[in-house]
């Protein structure tokens, strides 16, 4: 059998799990490496670059999240990864053989990154908007990943659009549910296949939800990609430690996805080797006595039975009533030519 070619790219999300440590970041690098991530992604922003240092009310944080009562300065300015940090982060990646990229807030950022030979650049949830943005890092002619947590049908088709009109087709969109941590009963994993329906992409997930359950899913679904944050320890605390995965947790979950792919495998009747082998357990034609020369086969004096490696059962109603051309003995194969 064809080795199975689908494989799906599993990142493991850093974002605020570093907790303000680099030693941290770093370990948390390693430890993603060892729990079988293919890519660590990080988010490149400050505070400032992403919003005002502002305590109106639209920039106070409410609605039932994790974080109500911040305001988005302070969260971001708690959970941004220092740009400084960047380079060795990028430098410890490509020592483990990880992929590394990054989610850009802002121009500075995808300028920032670019001098890092970023490989693949991510749109976050809450950027979708973002045109000149996106434009922007289209522009930049590397692979992009979009995630759809709260897009619209307009709103993901208008990013695409910005995206082609420079260019840039080699776009992955991601279903995405913007809730921390996520119900898995809004998962709604059916419209990812429909992203790759409607808008002609590779598809894949940004999952919030507990567990491996729903990337399992995603995986059989066709995901290409899966997403999901990462921990050393949920104990070291952070805005995002709630809903991320610790590297026993993350182990686990990639082991599932890749025996879910195996699972899946491809549409063919070609047997396996297991299958062929198998074979000898079907049914086949044998003599259940012994059958002298001439005589005349019946219902009595063969049957279909297992092993398979006899006369194939579609001959039974053939041989009834023809003679044997010679003895055969209880339990012997046999052939159409042993009747007349």
């Amino acid at each position: 059998m064809a080795k199975n070619e689908h494989h799906v790219f599993v990142i493991a999300e850093l974002s605020a799990n570093h907790n303000g440590s680099l030693a941290t970041a770093i370990d948390t690098i390693k430890a993603a490496k060892r729990a079988g991530a293919d890519a660590i992604k990080f988010q490149t922003y400050t505070a400032d670059t992403l919003t005002l240092d502002c305590d109106k009310d639209d920039f106070l944080i409410k609605g039932g999240t994790i974080w109500d009562g911040k305001t988005l300065y302070d969260l971001y300015k708690e959970a941004y990864t220092p740009w400084e940090w960047h380079s060795k982060l990028f430098e410890v990646a490509k020592e483990e053989g990880l992929v590394c990229f990054s989610s850009p807030f802002d121009k500075s950022a995808v300028d920032f990154l670019e001098t890092l030979h970023c490989p693949i650049y991510k749109i976050a949830s809450f950027e979708i908007t973002d045109i000149p943005l996106i434009e922007y890092v289209a522009k930049q002619g590397k692979p992009i990943i979009i995630s759809t947590g709260i897009a619209s049908y307009e709103d993901i088709l208008l990013a695409l659009e910005t995206c082609r009109k420079v260019g840039n087709n080699n776009i992955t969109l991601l279903k995405c549910t913007s809730s921390y941590p996520a119900p898995v009963a809004e998962a709604n994993l059916a419209m990812m296949q429909q992203l790759a329906i409607d808008f002609m992409v590779k598809i894949g997930l940004s999952d919030h939800t507990l567990g491996s359950t729903v990337p399992v899913i995603a995986t059989v679904l066709g995901a290409e990609v899966i997403e999901k944050h990462f921990i050393l320890d949920r104990s070291i605390g952070g805005p995002d430690a709630s809903f991320s995965m610790n590297e026993i947790e993350f182990t686990a979950m990639v082991k599932a996805i890749r025996e879910a792919e195996v699972a899946v495998g491809k549409t063919s009747y070609e047997l396996t080797n297991k299958q062929k082998e198998g074979r000898v357990f079907s049914r086949s034609l044998y003599p259940n006595c012994n059958i002298q020369k001439g005589e005349t086969i019946t219902k009595d004096n063969i049957r279909s039975v297992r092993p398979g490696s006899s006369l194939h059962p579609i001959f039974f109603n053939d041989i009834i009533g023809k003679k044997a051309k010679r003895d055969i003995q209880f339990g012997e194969r046999i052939s159409l030519d042993d009747f007349e």
